[in-house]
């Protein structure tokens, strides 16, 4: 029973997963077949039978329509297309989980990205330590440090890479505080490590505080402030660089008649600073996960089909709510691939335009394929009505049909953007 049930479900993940139009042609095959052999059956027999008319040239006829009716170049020619633009995707290093997410790439209206890994290199360095409150920046660096000691996230390592310690400090009650930051106690004190809305959510955001983070932030830097409960220590100005592909592929989509969004849980400045260098001119900033799963389901609401862009943990429910998911295959998370419906593996951003035109491409192929496959059957069934078909022509429009069309679907595989 188990057996069943898991290729059941295999069955439907998998139907789930075939191209719309795939799932078209096989439904009306379905019927279609059926009709044909009973109309050749009532070719063969309603004239003899009711019109004294002579049995062998209607069965010919019979024979001539169940040969050129037969459904193998309209079934055929959707999955060889779909194949084809899927192959010629991986080759251009786009892994896309299935036909569905090719032919929905065509629809895509807006265009979601995270900021961090995705537009940028998600490599940042520590470029300025601003001291507050007489604590030296030495001993500063080495506490921000330890408490970001097992993070995986890019702004954490670049802390501890400028810090460099042999042995991190000990921290106990270590604990994460999704989209602000972590805290920890060292020693008798608990320490906070987070963004500028950590610091404002512990009311240590002073004027003075203000005035090191807002123009740090203005420069596209990302400000880090480590504290206590009662007062702020130390800023750590964080800077990524903009990847080189970013502002030509944003462009590119914008040709495309895409609109596109950043998402990011920076500060609204720093996410303006950077949306401004790549030509985005709608950046939304001090986002959560679940701030960015509320924006897609937003965006769908107003766009239709809407794709995501990420490369972390934080991204994951977007990447699952949005119509279609990219990922950052070479610095995305495990997570974020799991999620996403296409991994980008050179984590070039402009392979999103390449992919809308593969996937408005492969339309068109389908398109084409099922007008020859439908044509050249329906012409030469109109001669067999008239008494101007032989099998041979049958056999041509069976066997020629199905060459055709599979030659055509093939024709993806040299698809240039």
């Amino acid at each position: 029973i188990r057996t069943r049930l898991n290729a059941r479900v295999r069955g439907v993940r998998t139907q789930s997963e075939r191209a719309p139009t795939q799932r078209f042609v096989d439904e009306f095959a379905r019927y279609y077949t059926p009709t044909i052999v009973v109309l050749a059956i009532l070719i063969a027999i309603v004239p003899p039978l009711f019109f004294g008319a002579e049995f062998m040239p209607w069965l010919y006829k019979a024979l001539i329509t169940l040969v050129i009716a037969c459904p193998c170049a309209l079934v055929i020619s959707t999955p060889v297309t779909v194949v084809s633009g899927l192959a010629a995707a991986a080759r251009r290093g786009i892994l896309i989980k299935g036909g569905v997410y090719l032919e929905e790439g065509r629809k895509l209206k807006a265009l979601a990205l995270d900021k961090t890994g995705t537009l940028t290199h998600g490599k940042p360095v520590v470029t300025d330590i601003k001291e507050l409150n007489h604590l030296a920046p030495e001993k500063a660096l080495e506490i921000a440090a330890s408490l970001n000691a097992h993070s995986e996230h890019p702004i954490a390592h670049a802390i501890v890479t400028k810090a460099n310690l042999e042995q991190p400090l000990t921290v106990i009650n270590f604990e994460s505080i999704t989209g602000r930051g972590v805290k920890g106690v060292i020693g008798d004190t608990l320490y906070y490590l987070g963004n500028h809305r950590l610091v404002e959510e512990l009311g240590v955001c002073g004027d003075h505080v203000e005035s090191l983070l807002h123009p740090l932030e203005a420069e596209g830097k990302t400000a880090i402030v480590l504290a206590t409960e009662k007062q702020a220590l130390c800023v750590f100005a964080v800077a990524d660089t903009v990847r080189d592909t970013s502002t030509e592929a944003i462009k590119a989509l914008q040709r495309l008649g895409v609109t596109c969004i950043m998402l990011t849980g920076d500060n609204p400045t720093t996410a303006k600073a950077i949306a401004v260098h790549v030509g985005i001119e709608d950046a939304r900033g001090n986002l959560l996960p679940e701030d960015k799963l509320k924006i897609i389901g937003e965006l769908r609401e107003r766009y239709g089909v809407v794709g995501m862009v990420g490369d972390g943990i934080n991204d994951a429910p977007a990447l699952a709510k949005s119509s279609i998911g990219f990922a950052m295959g070479a610095a995305g998370t495990d997570t974020a691939l799991e999620t996403a419906d296409v991994a980008l593996m050179e984590d070039d951003l402009r392979r999103i335009p390449l992919f809308i035109g593969l996937s408005r491409k492969t339309s068109t192929i389908l398109k084409q394929n099922i007008t020859l496959s439908i044509g050249i059957k329906a012409v030469f069934l109109a001669l067999n009505f008239i008494g101007l078909a032989t099998l041979w022509m049958a056999v041509f429009a069976d066997m020629g049909a199905s060459l055709i069309v599979v030659a055509n679907g093939l024709r993806l595989l040299r698809f240039k953007s």
